[in-house]
């Protein structure tokens, strides 16, 4: 890659300062154990986050060769998909170095907080999902009613603080080790990278292949860190 290509540099959107009560809400009948208990987190400062996940493209640019477990027949403006925890990381150390910056993964508890964007809803603008809200294949009857396959970033409306994509498309890894539930997670907003499983970090947001039910603000799971999945890629995000 040429030096400061800005063509490989994220799209960031400045994330402000607050708090929010993170973790499943009382009245979304999915909610499970490892969503609770819910509980106060507070941003003293703000940080930025990609305002879409990183694409295939982007990869392609900054590290001049395909990504480790290319998904072929996918668009290049496609969420990069089928790379570890390690391989993401790797990436974004490529991109600290080319631009002078301190890029990572979000903690968990930045991508919630993005993610709601001020809501207190069982999906960020709502109790309920439509096809056209974001990408996802089923309805909650198990029927199929999307494209089963992942689309280029930016196809769906954004959220208030303009970010693209945190429901559905692709799941992400966040920095977070994973923990069963949030008894004594971390209350400033920092990934939670102490006591977790061992080898395992959490991932967020849903994707292309699933429910609903797993697009909601609070869902949560984990995956090994060296797993190659074709519904799991990242996004960036920066301290300020």
């Amino acid at each position: 890659m040429k030096s400061k290509d800005l063509a490989a540099a994220p799209d960031l959107a400045v994330i402000p300062p607050g708090d929010f009560f993170m973790g499943g809400i009382e009245e979304d009948k999915f909610v499970t154990a490892v969503e609770l208990p819910r509980h106060l987190v507070t941003f003293e400062r703000g940080f930025a986050m990609a305002k879409t996940p990183v694409t295939r493209n982007q990869w392609m640019l900054l590290m001049g060769s395909p990504p480790p477990g290319e998904a072929h027949g996918l668009h290049g403006e496609c969420p990069v998909v089928n790379v570890t925890f390690h391989e993401a990381n790797g990436y974004l150390r490529e991109l600290s170095a080319a631009f002078g910056e301190n890029y990572r993964l979000p903690s968990e508890a930045e991508w919630e907080y993005t993610c709601r964007a001020g809501s207190v809803t069982v999906f960020p603008h709502g109790g309920s999902l439509d096809i056209g809200d974001a990408n996802f294949l089923y309805d909650e009857l198990g029927n199929p009613v999307g494209c089963g396959q992942a689309t280029p970033v930016g196809q769906y409306p954004p959220n208030p603080l303009g970010l693209f994509d945190l429901l559905g498309n692709v799941c992400e890894w966040t920095a977070d080790a994973w923990h069963p539930d949030y008894v004594g997670a971390p209350c400033e907003g920092s990934a939670w990278s102490d006591h977790g499983k061992s080898g395992c970090r959490t991932i967020r947001g849903g994707a292309w292949d699933h429910l609903p039910r797993v697009l909601r603000a609070s869902w949560r799971d984990w995956a090994p860190e060296q797993s190659h999945w074709d519904n799991l890629g990242f996004r960036v995000a920066l301290s300020l």
